[in-house]
C-alpha cells in the first residue's frame, strides 16, 4: 500500500475525513515550503498537495497563476520541488506529498535526466502521488505503472462534465483518490454550490471505487464542513495562497497554520 492508502483507510476506520491543502513550491518565500509543510501537518493536514510551477498552468486561476510566477521568477522547478520534498522527509516520513501541475515539467526532466527519470527521482525524494492536470487517463497506463512499480499513486481529476465514460476510463488507471473538481472553470473560481456536489458524488462512485476528495471554491469551514458529509477529503488551494500572499513578513507558516486548524476543527466537529 502507498502512503495515500495507508493514511485514507486510516482515517475512514476513524470516521474521519481527510484534510488536503495545496500550496505552490516556492512560495511566497524559495525557502520556506519544508517548514510550510511542516505548519500544515501540525495544523492537521492529512495530504500535501504541492504545486510544481509552470509558465502556462491552463487549470488554475489567477491567484495561483501568481504564486506559480513568483516561484518561477525564484527559478523554482521540479529539482528544487523535489529538494523540499526530501527535506520534509528529513523529519517526517508518514503524511503523504502529491505533487501536482503539468505534463511539460514531467517531460522536460525525463529529456534531461534520462527515461522515468522523474518518477524514479520523485520516489527517491519521498513523493506518494502525481497529478498531472492535462494527462489524459486513456494515455496514461505506462505512465501509471511505472508510478505503481514505485509504490506512487496517479491522481485525475473529475469534473461537473466528465461523462459517465470519462469516469470509467479514470476508475482503470488511477489510484490513491481522485479529485473532484467542484466547478466548472479554474482554481478560486465562483461560488461553491454543495448540493451540486452531494449530487455528483454518487454518480462518481458508481465507477470510481477509490476515495474520493473534492476541490475548487472551498474557502472556509462552513463549505468544508459541508462538503465533508459527502466526500472523503477536502482540498483546499486559492485560499491558503492568498493567506500566505497576505500575511506579513515571517508570519505565513503561522497564517496557513491557524487557518487549517479552524477547517480541522470543522470536519471533526
Amino acid at each position: 500500500m502507498s502512503r495515500i492508502d495507508v493514511t485514507l483507510s486510516a482515517l475512514k476506520v476513524q470516521g474521519r475525513k481527510a484534510l488536503i491543502p495545496y500550496v505552490m513550491a516556492g512560495f511566497p518565500q524559495a525557502d520556506i515550503t519544508p517548514a510550510l509543510m511542516h505548519g500544515m501537518v501540525d495544523a492537521g493536514a492529512d495530504i500535501i498537495e504541492l504545486g510544481v510551477p509552470f509558465s502556462d498552468p491552463m487549470a488554475d486561476g489567477p491567484v495561483i497563476q501568481k504564486a506559480g510566477e513568483a516561484a518561477l521568477r525564484m527559478h523554482i522547478g521540479s529539482a528544487q520541488v523535489l529538494d523540499m520534498v526530501r527535506t520534509f522527509r528529513q523529519t517526517n516520513s508518514t503524511t503523504p506529498v502529491v505533487l501536482m501541475g503539468y505534463a511539460n515539467p514531467v517531460e522536460c526532466y525525463d529529456l534531461k535526466h534520462g527515461a522515468h527519470a522523474f518518477v524514479k527521482d520523485a520516489a527517491a525524494a519521498g513523493v506518494d502521488g502525481v497529478l498531472i492536470v492535462d494527462y489524459p487517463p486513456e494515455e496514461c497506463e505506462d505512465f501509471a505503472a511505472t508510478l505503481r512499480a514505485h509504490n506512487m499513486d496517479l491522481i485525475f481529476l473529475l469534473a461537473p462534465t466528465s461523462t459517465d465514460q470519462r469516469m470509467e476510463q479514470v476508475a482503470r488507471v488511477a489510484s490513491g483518490y481522485v479529485y473532484y473538481v467542484s466547478l466548472k472553470g479554474v482554481t478560486g473560481a465562483g461560488n461553491l454550490d454543495t448540493d451540486a456536489v452531494e449530487a455528483m458524488l454518487p454518480r462518481i462512485r458508481q465507477h470510481v471505487h477509490i476515495p474520493v476528495g473534492v476541490g475548487f471554491g472551498i474557502r472556509d469551514a462552513t463549505t468544508a464542513r459541508a462538503v465533508s458529509r459527502v466526500a472523503d477529503a477536502v482540498v483546499i488551494g486559492s485560499r491558503i495562497i492568498q493567506l500566505l500572499e497576505a500575511a506579513p513578513e515571517g508570519q505565513a507558516v503561522q497564517a496557513a497554520h491557524d487557518f487549517l486548524v479552524s477547517i480541522r476543527q470543522a470536519l471533526d466537529a
